[in-house]
């Protein structure tokens, strides 16, 4: 079956860097766009960063655009994503998501699969 397995998260401190992986297994990797998404409690799951297929396209939200960085190693079956100048708001449970769908796609209604999540916080 279809496993997106996500690593990389911690606690960090404001200023600081991470850099989450997700390993996919049980799909044609390059079949996919893979998007990055976080969420906190009691919010809608959110946007962050999407790499289409042969890892030539990105989408950013907005408030990430400089900060953060999305690759994809395709041999591996991996997508990466660097996060880079951390902020207090940007703790969540980060999680990746493989779409077969259009480009972007920057919906969580997108997304076939889901990975479990993996939590950052950020400490002032």
């Amino acid at each position: 079956q279809v496993q997106l397995v996500e690593s990389g998260g911690g606690m960090v401190q404001a200023g600081g860097s991470l850099r989450l992986s997700c390993a996919a297994s049980g799909l044609t990797f390059t079949f996919y766009s893979m998007g990055w998404f976080r969420q906190t409690p009691g919010k809608e799951r959110e946007f962050v960063a999407a790499i289409g297929r042969s890892g030539g396209s990105t989408s950013y939200a907005d408030s990430m655009k400089g900060r953060f960085t999305i690759s994809r190693d395709n041999p591996k079956n991996t997508v990466y994503l660097q996060m880079n100048s951390l902020k207090p708001e940007d703790t969540a449970a980060y999680f990746c998501a493989a779409s077969s769908r259009w480009w972007p796609a920057r919906s969580p209604n997108d997304y076939d699969y889901w990975g479990q999540g993996t939590q950052v916080s950020v400490s002032l």
